[in-house]
């Protein structure tokens, strides 16, 4: 059953429910979700609802209906997010797990996890157990390939994931690993899945060979009871009577999965077809099912691998193909998990980190705006990253390079920068926390010795230049207007050339920062030149940047269906629930020719109200996304 906590239920209140449900013979696991706590009670006991229904602090209980109770959507409505060290597999994430199908020997996996890790893994997979059909095969180094397994994913930075087969070995493999692995064969072996569970480790659990999928999620069940909540299942392909593959890929059961579990769900092509040729259009048609991820065997030379090489990817195939799910992912509304390597910096390098560990991208050159934008939203200890296009600076995020981005969204004279909205859309890991303004103010920037009478061309971005038309027009009317990719790096050129002749339009940042004069400042044809900003961060970072802010902002995306009143009908909540829009936008979605989506910036209104908004906004919109929230600029 479900025990629904009452908002303001007591920290007593909660133990005795907990305490009570207990003494009944239930396991009890809280539930934090986004919008109410929840109690998750399972077991053989028999109770009257009722009994639990009239408990202090306690607002209702639901039944689960489900054979499988703490894996089912009814005991979670939110999708869980499984943390394998730094990785983290689930929600709008696509992760990619590689390696050999056994370790050989020590250059092997060595050479195989660097040809991985550089591609893009972030999870190093390989069997040091192997369950072989014929007892004559390669059946894997035991511990010794563990050691080696260790080796290679602490060299390049990987967390390992692999195969046990045996009850006695769980506690051994503890040691050495940092996911387990529960294989078809071995998917309803329920002495193992207690051992394993019990461990509270992540656990990525395959599909049997002809297991339904309620079986499937029956095993999950297994593991969550005994003790661990951090559970991926895996679909391998089952058997049917088709012999062209290995087995046949069930991609179906990805969506109906995540409607029945909040567990996430990752595909194995490899298993799955047996074959290297079709690995990657499979991996590829396992990440347009929804899955959150994919695993993959990689062998330097497949030709001579002791176990499975024919189903081996090569490892210039593997790095083609992540470059291809990357490509894919922003189509299926999700990206690429990519965890930074932790390495010391070499000799001379200046580490992008700070020694608090902040670091802030923007995009442009050190003087830009976006640079002021950082540190007003910050502080000047920060350290900061510039980055030469919008995408660098959203990468930087999403690698971990810089934990924040401020990045502009609006200007008060040119409108909204459509490549930040593109790139939110792209990046669902990002999320939006905070807001700033900036007030533009162009100056006439020069070297320290040049006057108006020496001035032939003037660099700035496009926009700089229009701002400043009129006091070009009339001061400059015979220089030429120059566009620069940036107001900044027009100083920066300026100042490399140490030409007298030219000159820049930016801010005084910049032009203190490369030791230049201001020949001419506030020349801005409109005074009113605003320009607001977002502060961006992965979505596990965003409690950090809200903890003391008043939120009451939101911004928020979504797309209808292509018929009649669609648009009209979305909008009709806004109105109903009385939040007030203050931007609409609409944006090509990448991969789907004349579709649209719709971003929206609006207050953010007190109480629940909100939460009701959000659920009736998925339920009149074909896909629903919360951006951010945060505290509107002033």
């Amino acid at each position: 059953m479900i025990v629904i906590l009452k908002q303001g239920i007591t920290p007593t209140e909660k133990d005795k429910v907990k305490s009570f449900l207990k003494e009944k013979g239930f396991i009890v696991k809280e539930i934090v979700g986004q919008q109410d706590t929840v109690l998750g009670a399972v077991g053989t006991a028999h109770i009257d609802i009722r009994t639990v229904e009239v408990l202090p602090g306690v607002s209702s209980v639901v039944p689960i209906s489900k054979p499988y109770k703490l894996a089912s959507r009814e005991m979670k409505k939110e999708d869980t997010i499984v943390s394998v060290g730094r990785v983290r597999i689930g929600g709008n994430r696509v992760v990619v797990m590689a390696g050999p199908c056994a370790v050989e020997s020590y250059d092997q996996i060595m050479t195989i996890a660097e040809a991985v890790r550089e591609s893009g893994a972030v999870i190093l997979r390989g069997g040091a157990f192997k369950p072989r059909t014929s007892p004559y095969s390669f059946q894997g180094l035991g511990e010794e390939g563990l050691k080696l397994l260790r080796k290679a994913g602490d060299a390049f930075d990987m967390p390992i994931t692999t195969e046990v087969v045996s009850p006695r070995d769980v506690e051994m493999m503890a040691g050495y690993i940092d996911m387990f692995q529960i294989g078809a064969r071995n998917m309803q072996n329920f002495e193992l899945l207690k051992e394993v569970g019990k461990t509270g480790m992540p656990v990525l659990l395959k599909r049997g060979l002809s297991a339904t999928i309620e079986e499937w999620l029956m095993a999950a069940e297994y593991l969550m009871a005994s003790g661990t909540d951090q559970v991926v299942l895996c679909e391998r392909g089952i058997r049917t009577y088709e012999k062209a593959t290995r087995n046949t890929l069930d991609c179906s059961a990805i969506p109906v999965v995540q409607k029945l579990t909040h567990l996430p769900v990752i595909g194995d092509p490899s298993h799955a077809t047996g074959i290297r040729d079709m690995v990657a259009p499979m991996s590829l048609a396992l990440v347009a099912s929804g899955a959150s991820g994919v695993i993959v065997e990689v062998h330097n030379c497949p030709e001579c691998a002791l176990s499975d090489g024919p189903q081996s990817l090569y490892p210039s195939q593997f790095d083609k193909l992540v470059r291809d799910i990357q490509a894919l992912c922003p189509v299926v509304g999700k990206s690429l998990e990519k965890v930074p390597r932790r390495t010391e910096a070499k000799s001379g390098e200046k580490k992008a980190e700070s020694a608090s560990g902040l670091a802030v991208a923007f995009q442009g050159v050190r003087g830009a705006f976006s640079e002021l934008a950082a540190r007003r939203s910050f502080n000047e200890s920060i350290e900061l990253l510039p980055c030469h296009t919008f995408a660098d600076t959203f990468d930087a995020v999403s690698s971990g390079k810089a934990k924040y981005a401020v990045v502009p969204i609006e200007n008060t004279l040119g409108g909204t920068i459509y490549d930040t909205l593109d790139l939110l859309a792209m990046h669902p890991e990002i999320t939006v926390v905070g807001e700033t303004l900036i007030r533009v103010v162009h100056n006439l920037i020069t070297l320290p010795d040049a006057e108006l009478s020496d001035i032939r061309k003037v660099y700035s971005h496009p926009q700089g230049l229009a701002q400043c038309r009129k006091f070009l027009s009339e001061e400059l009317p015979d220089a030429e207007a120059v566009p620069f990719f940036d107001t900044a790096g027009a100083v920066a050129y300026v100042a490399e050339k140490k030409d007298k002749s030219i000159a820049a339009i930016a801010g005084e940042p910049a032009a203190a920062f490369y030791g230049m004069k201001m020949l001419r400042q506030n020349i801005e044809t409109d005074a009113s030149n605003f320009t607001r900003f977002y502060v961006v961060t992965r979505e596990e970072n965003a409690s950090i940047y809200r903890s003391e802010a008043k939120l009451n902002k939101a911004t928020l995306s979504f797309s209808v269906s292509d018929e009649p009143g669609s648009l009209a009908l979305a909008l009709s909540v806004f109105s109903g629930n009385g939040v007030n829009m203050k931007k609409l936008e609409s944006r090509p979605i990448p991969g789907k020719p004349w579709e649209y989506l719709f971003f929206v910036e609006c207050e953010l209104p007190e109480g629940n109200v909100f939460d009701k908004f959000t659920e009736e906004m998925k339920e009149k919109t074909v896909s629903f996304r919360l951006l951010g929230t945060y505290t509107a600029a002033r």
